[in-house]
């Protein structure tokens, strides 16, 4: 019988490799190692999820202070400080990222601070100490990395990377992209004080989200200050001298910034990574094709989370790597079931969503009911602020099941946990409308929309 040194050797220390590592020394592993060439806690604690909501947290205080004016507060002059905020953003990171390192020591994991690639499908080597090791199980977790154009001068933007760690709070930022990414900063950036403009290539921010959730995150980008041009895309950058960047798009239209940022997506983290010496295969689009057990075309080789593409969130990869655990070291077989995941973007408001979009519901189903309204929350009801909260409920027209929930407004990402909850059961229309309304609340409106909406359309031809 082959002796490894490892019987699990996991690529990467971010959600779901730190999470598969404990989960299998839970269920019996021997020697179990993870390697990470940055910092223990992966893309979510040290350059995303974590550091990106503190970002909005801060950023929203500069309307927090105008809405108190209107509650009788007299919040007198403010000051912001984008260097407090950094230093305590990077000490509060540096907390977590400890906290993962002892955890996975804690239970018996060997951490090891490297850069791991396969030499073949048994075979690690550790890029800066040169040395190699074997493993029986080797489970890749290296996530994502983000997209930058080729275009010319494109080494003059940043990426949300390089965006936690700005030394200055920039005057005018020119963000590129519309998803959550670039909604998010547009609005963290517009909140502290910078110019922000947003270019997307489309006509509608968050594609792939319900219709009517990106109307009105657009609609809100706008309201909050930020200038969105639509239907085009960076041409190329130039460098005009004094730490200024001109954007020129393809509509002809130049933008001058302090900092030029791209938000246009990600991609698997698999360059460099020698997969081809361990055979694994890769799908179209870059990702490691893997099975519903996350194994891929190798054997002994497995993949987690964003660089498997499939549902890239943080609790997600957690998720997988807790299945991969169970089906391979707990000899339970567990495939995690990716459908009705409910997400949230922070946005100003914020977006929480889970289950179909109208869309998609109306290309699954033969019948569609749509539930939805639009109200200013009760917060702002003492403010001139013309910001509308919107709720969606989508319905199977035959059996009454919800199979949606899009929230647009305060506490929609808190909400939309509990909602996901009901629309993973499964659960009708009917049982949302028997559950007492909490008032006076802006989710009590989930559970007492009770008249069909009809498209415009539809209504004339009536």
């Amino acid at each position: 019988m082959t002796q490894y040194n490892y019987d699990l050797f996991v690529i990467g220390a971010g959600s779901g490799g730190v999470r598969a590592a404990r989960m299998a020394k839970r269920h019996g592993a021997g020697k179990v190692a993870v390697a990470e060439e940055y910092r223990v806690g992966g893309t979510c604690v040290i350059r995303g999820c974590v550091p990106k909501k503190l970002l909005v947290y801060a950023s929203e205080f500069s309307k927090q202070f105008k809405l108190a004016e209107s509650f009788g507060w007299d919040v007198g002059e403010s000051t912001f400080s984008w260097e407090n905020l950094i230093e305590a953003k990077d000490a509060e990171i540096d907390r977590l990222s400890g906290i993962y390192w002892r955890n996975l020591s804690n239970s018996g994991v060997e951490v090891i601070a490297d850069r791991a690639v396969f030499e073949d499908a048994h075979t690690i080597r550790l890029v800066n100490t040169g040395k190699t090791v074997t493993a029986d199980k080797i489970l890749i977790a290296v996530g994502g990395a983000p997209f930058v154009p080729d275009i010319e001068g494109a080494e003059l933007g940043i990426t949300s990377n390089e965006a936690f760690h700005l030394e200055t709070l920039p005057e005018h930022v020119v963000i590129a992209g519309g998803g959550y990414i670039a909604c998010e900063f547009a609005q963290i950036f517009q909140g502290m004080g910078s110019n922000v403009c947003q270019v997307y290539r489309g006509d509608t921010v968050l594609r792939g989200f319900d219709d009517d959730v990106r109307s009105q995150v657009h609609s809100e980008l706008v309201r909050s200050g930020v200038r969105v041009i639509t239907h085009t895309v960076f041409e190329k950058i130039e460098d005009i001298g004094g730490g200024k960047k001109r954007v020129h798009l393809t509509n002809g239209t130049q933008l001058d910034a302090d900092v030029v940022m791209y938000a246009i997506g990600r991609n698997p983290y698999v360059e460099g990574l020698g997969l081809e010496k361990a055979g694994v295969e890769l799908a179209e689009n870059g990702a490691i094709q893997v099975d519903a057990y996350s194994q891929t075309s190798v054997d002994n080789i497995y993949a987690v989370g964003d660089v498997t593409n499939r549902v890239n969130l943080t609790p997600v990869a957690i998720r997988e790597g807790a299945a991969f655990a169970a089906t391979v070291f707990g000899g339970k077989p567990t495939a995690y079931d990716h459908s009705d995941i409910a997400s949230a973007v922070f946005t100003q408001p914020p977006v929480g969503s889970v289950g179909l979009s109208e869309a998609d519901a109306r290309k699954e189903f033969k019948n569609i009911d749509i539930y939805k309204t639009s109200f200013r929350p009760m917060k702002l009801s003492l403010t001139n602020i013309e910001s509308r909260m919107m709720m969606k409920l989508v319905v199977d027209g035959d059996t009454q099941r919800v199979l949606g929930v899009h929230i647009v407004g305060p506490d929609a990402p808190e909400m939309i946990q509990l909602a996901g909850i009901a629309v993973k059961a499964g659960l009708t229309k009917d049982q949302y409308d028997a559950a007492c309304a909490v008032h006076p609340t802006s989710a009590e409106e989930l559970v007492t929309m009770n008249e069909k909406w009809t498209p415009p359309e539809l209504k004339a031809a009536e």
